[in-house]
């Protein structure tokens, strides 16, 4: 199977190439599951792009205006576009056309454009979502850590956070600019289009093909990462360390019922965004080894990353849709906004209707007792 996966998006049979290996497991398990991808990724998509504009819709409420929640309605939104922008991309290449398969009609001039602008477009999504991730952990450990409290405290840190995802979309913008040069297309003789080989690993690759993979896998992958494990261990001793202050504490019933609670509340945040970022961190981390390997190792590319593209997708389509179950199984007060303005309305709908059934049949047996006889 001839499959590309470029920026987190794997990319059927698209690369002109004279390479032929033999099958093995990694090329028998991709062509298998490549005929049930497409269908299983509208579906993850259909399910999270609603529950991601959810998130949007709550964590956008004037109550719920803190800096963490700034960056994850951030990360919900570039979520939502990553999962829009594959639809089109799964439906045409997986669902509409076997994805084994090239023709001029699948493999048009004007989808293989299409699908330049969508790979672009995912790989910077994907890298500002990542590096979101980062600035969750930073501002979370800075939150637990800072002294200073009140509600002009929370407004600068609100401020500081906006600036932050900012400078963090700029930023990936600019650093995807050689991923951006790395892809060209040409005809082949079938009449189809291609995109011409990368040639990782043999010393043939062009510069720029290198400069890309190296910033995608370094600065969009692995930095991140590490930065995920540094703060992540962090909050994890921090939390370690307050679990083990708030039980001494109990014993020694020094602490009052208000205090406990506000303990409980910050551990079960801090739980929840260590759960994201370590969502992040087993989804990107693998695929920047891999991308590494491919820029060392001949035919790397094509024995080993190409057959695990579709998986790699998938896993990143889960991580994009399962925010919304994490925010409400952890989050208290997410529960409480959601309640608030997607089922409270239902509930007085349902109570006024109930109500107006009651005052209509009192009214009914009032008039039938007092007919006369």
């Amino acid at each position: 199977m001839n499959t590309t996966t470029i920026a987190n998006v794997s990319v059927p049979s698209f690369h002109a190439s004279n390479v032929h290996f033999q099958r093995n497991v990694l090329d028998t398990y991709s062509e298998s599951y490549s005929m049930v991808h497409g269908y299983i990724s509208l579906v993850i998509c259909a399910i999270g792009i609603p529950l991601n504009s959810i998130n949007i819709i709550v964590l956008t409420r004037k109550k719920m205006q803190t800096p963490i929640n700034c960056i994850l309605t951030w990360l919900a939104v570039f979520d939502i576009t990553t999962m829009i922008s594959y639809i089109p991309f799964a439906f045409h290449f997986y669902c509409q056309y076997p994805a084994t398969k090239i023709s001029p009609s699948k493999n048009s001039s004007e989808w293989m454009q299409f699908l330049l602008v969508y790979l672009n477009i995912s790989a910077t999504a994907h890298t500002i979502s990542i590096w979101l991730a980062v600035a969750l952990a930073i501002f979370r450990h800075h939150h637990i850590h800072s002294p200073a409290k009140g509600n002009l405290t929370r407004i600068r840190r609100i401020i500081r956070a906006r600036l932050v995802v900012c400078i963090i979309v700029i930023s990936s913008a600019v650093a995807m600019i050689p991923n951006y040069l790395s892809h060209t297309l040409k005809k082949a003789h079938s009449g189809a289009y291609v995109f011409e080989p990368l040639n990782l690993g043999s010393g043939k690759a062009k510069p720029i093909i290198l400069v890309g993979m190296i910033l995608y896998s370094c600065l969009a992958k692995i930095i991140p990462c590490v930065l995920i494990i540094v703060y992540g261990s962090l909050l994890v001793f921090t939390l370690n360390g307050s679990r083990f202050n708030h039980t001494k504490s109990s014993i020694d019933s020094t602490v009052s019922g208000r205090q406990s609670t506000r303990s409980t509340r910050m551990s079960r945040t801090t739980i929840m965004l260590l759960i994201v970022i370590v969502l992040f961190l087993i989804t990107e981390l693998p695929q920047g080894v891999l991308i590494l390997f491919c820029i060392l190792e001949e035919n790397f590319f094509e024995q080993i990353y190409i057959p695990l593209g579709d998986t790699m997708d998938i896993i990143a389509l889960v991580n994009s849709g399962v925010n919304f179950v994490l925010y409400c199984t952890m989050s208290q007060e997410f529960r409480r906004t959601f309640i608030r303005l997607f089922c409270r309305q239902t509930l007085n709908g349902g109570t006024r209707h109930a109500y107006v059934a009651s005052h209509m049949r009192n009214e009914q047996l009032h008039a039938t007792l007092v007919q006369p006889k």
